[in-house]
């Protein structure tokens, strides 16, 4: 088997990526508690996997409103940056690149995560229907629940979390990470402002395209004004077809993705971003994303393209061949393969993922997936 497009080196940013092969953003719900500190189990899950050419972290909290699910790590606290710091020195130590994803579930969360019990907080008082978030019913204990009823963002407090984006992002370097990828994808909070279903603002915020892309515009413009446009990606969800599968919950189908999604690539490439991420629908059977939005993605954006969803090596070879994709990503395979450019690179075998221990949990499931060994 010959992958040799996906161990070609290649720029991102100022960084030289030895690969192709990236590790995605992957909630895995270990932080330490309380006050969702990263941790030394977490430094040595993303040190075996610095093999990747490129990596970023889980999603983690911009602030404490940001959070949705019980255990994940935030950026906000002196503690949890110094957390970081030892995640961070463990993959420089193995060679490796790696931003942390900045995250905000806006309404995709519940008064129990929330602090003072409050309600959530989101572009419009629209609640989230067709998901769960996961609450903690008890030490290491939780459950899926409904997320509760948002209450609609004053103009000023939008405002307000541009900043603490960009706080956030000064945190991160500050814990060492080479850059930062903005969630904007997976129905959270600057997809809310992005989608018509769930952004009915009357303010400079809602309404035209444009108005809703603004949220998005602002923060990408302010973090890169306080970090450098070079060590800035943005991720996105740009579905063009749903499921009924409760399960699943990538984000929200507008009336026009290809207009959406390639307005927002256009806001991107004026600000001069470093890389986009698309995360593609990855349920059973589901299409694949129109080979004409991929094509426009290439048009408007000279930065670098990811992909990540389903992919083989096979189809991940032939993405960067085709021209259409820089990097691809793999999930699930890098939980259960701390090795996977290795392996791919000599067709090994692949271990199997165990999915009851994706979240939360101890080292089981996490940390003990063999590398492989003739």
């Amino acid at each position: 088997m010959n992958y040799k497009s996906l161990f070609t080196q290649t720029s991102l940013g100022p960084f030289v990526l030895r690969n192709r092969i990236v590790l995605p953003p992957l909630t895995r719900s270990r932080s330490s508690q309380p006050g969702n500190v990263p941790n030394s189990l977490m430094a040595t899950y993303y040190r075996q996997r610095a093999g990747a050419g490129f990596m970023v972290t889980e999603g983690t909290q911009i602030e404490p409103r940001g959070q949705g699910y019980a255990w994940t790590p935030g950026i906000h606290s002196q503690e949890q940056v110094e957390g970081w710091k030892a995640i961070t020195q463990a993959v420089h130590a193995e060679g490796g690149v790696i931003f942390a994803q900045l995250w905000h579930v806006g309404r995709v969360s519940h008064t129990s995560l929330q602090p003072d019990g409050a309600d959530p907080v989101g572009p419009s008082a629209i609640p989230a229907r067709n998901v769960k978030v996961f609450i903690e019913t008890g030490p290491g204990e939780g459950m899926l629940a409904d997320p509760s009823t948002p209450r609609a963002l004053s103009t000023g407090e939008v405002k307000e979390l541009v900043q603490l984006y960009v706080q956030a992002a000064r945190n991160a370097l500050e814990a060492g990470f080479d850059g930062i990828e903005v969630h904007c994808a997976n129905g959270y909070l600057v997809n809310q402002f992005i989608s018509a279903h769930t952004n009915t603002r009357t303010d400079e915020y809602g309404g035209s395209l444009q108005n809703r892309l603004r949220f998005l515009r602002e923060i990408a413009q302010a973090i890169s004004d306080a970090i450098g446009a070079d060590r800035v990606g943005i991720r996105f969800a740009p579905l063009f077809a749903s499921t009924d599968e409760e399960r699943v919950y990538l984000g929200l189908v507008e009336e026009d993705p290809h207009e959406t999604y390639i307005e927002a690539v256009k806001v991107l490439e004026e600000i001069g971003v470093a890389y986009v991420s698309l995360a593609e629908a990855d349920w059973d059977s589901a299409p694949e994303l129109p080979n004409s939005f991929r094509q426009a993605v290439r048009k408007a954006f000279s930065g670098k393209i990811i992909y990540a969803g389903k992919y083989t090596p096979e189809r991940a070879a032939a993405a960067i061949e085709a021209g259409w994709a820089d990097l691809v990503a793999f999930g699930r395979a890098f939980i259960a393969n701390p090795d996977l450019p290795s392996r791919i690179a000599h067709g090994s075998p692949m271990n199997t993922l165990d999915p009851s221990s994706m979240y939360g949990g101890t080292g089981q499931g996490y940390t003990d997936y063999p590398a492989y060994s003739e």
